[in-house]
């Protein structure tokens, strides 16, 4: 009996020595899995936000301008100049491209050479012959002078005269006196024959100046104009000028034209 209260005792010894053997062991271990514990949730929450964060981001487009300003070699730049680089190419492109064949009627004739005026000092109104090898005509005719009109429509008129002097050119000729140009009077007329007026002219511009000249090497007058006008297939349009025996044969000076705006 003795030898089993011993037992029981003894029983009853090892027990608590089990039980804070355990609550040893289980205070020595705290301190290592705890903090373990703790980290990688702390890891896991920051992953956690860390994508959330990133998905955001994606989805507003920050990212993609973040990318851009930290690329090399000026990504921004790049994209700037592309749509300058494409309004470049669309030049090229348009440039290339020819003019359609019936395009809208037109004409522009320069002055022919080595015309013969009388020299006269009364200022008799003489029509203009004009050149058509180094002129251009697109659905127009030109008939002695005249420009024909082909289509009806709206068309715009110009016309420029220019008028010199020079003193040698009669001093060259001994036996022909100086020709008096203190009051020269040098006009311009751009006339139009109407068909519907039974080919009537009429004079659609007018312009010039009396001149007063003095006898000096050189003198010098342009008389330039233009205007639109409704005009009919089968009109004819040309040009009078007063005193011709002193035009100015340079063609970039002297000149006469048309086109057609609309109808």
């Amino acid at each position: 009996m003795a030898a089993n209260h011993g037992d029981y005792r003894g029983y009853l010894r090892n027990t608590a020595d089990m039980e804070s053997g355990q609550h040893r062991c289980h205070h020595s271990s705290e301190p290592t899995y705890r903090p373990l514990l703790f980290g990688t949730l702390a890891v896991m929450g920051l992953l956690q936000v860390a994508s959330s964060v990133a998905i955001l981001l994606h989805l507003t487009g920050y990212l993609q301008e973040v990318d851009l300003s930290s690329a090399p070699h000026h990504p921004m730049e790049e994209v700037q100049t592309e749509p300058v680089l494409d309004a470049l190419r669309d030049t090229r492109k348009n440039k290339r491209c020819k003019p359609p064949k019936d395009g809208l009627p037109s004409a522009h004739l320069p002055i022919k050479s080595h015309q013969e005026f009388a020299k006269k000092g009364e200022p008799k109104s003489i029509m203009i012959d004009w050149d058509e090898l180094h002129g251009h005509r697109t659905r127009m005719d030109y008939l002695k002078g005249k420009l024909l009109v082909k289509e009806s429509g709206f068309y715009y008129v110009y016309a420029k005269t220019c008028f010199r002097y020079y003193v040698f050119d009669n001093m060259s000729q001994a036996t022909t006196p100086p020709l008096d140009v203190s009051n020269a009077q040098l006009f311009q007329y751009v006339c139009h024959e109407s068909i519907k007026q039974n080919s009537k002219a009429f004079v659609l511009m007018k312009t010039g100046s009396t001149m007063r000249w003095e006898q000096g090497p050189y003198n010098m007058y342009c008389a330039q104009q233009g205007r639109g006008v409704r005009l009919e297939g089968g009109d004819a349009l040309y040009v009078n000028v007063s005193n011709a025996w002193m035009l100015d044969p340079v063609g970039e000076w002297t000149y006469f034209g048309a086109i057609k705006l609309g109808n």
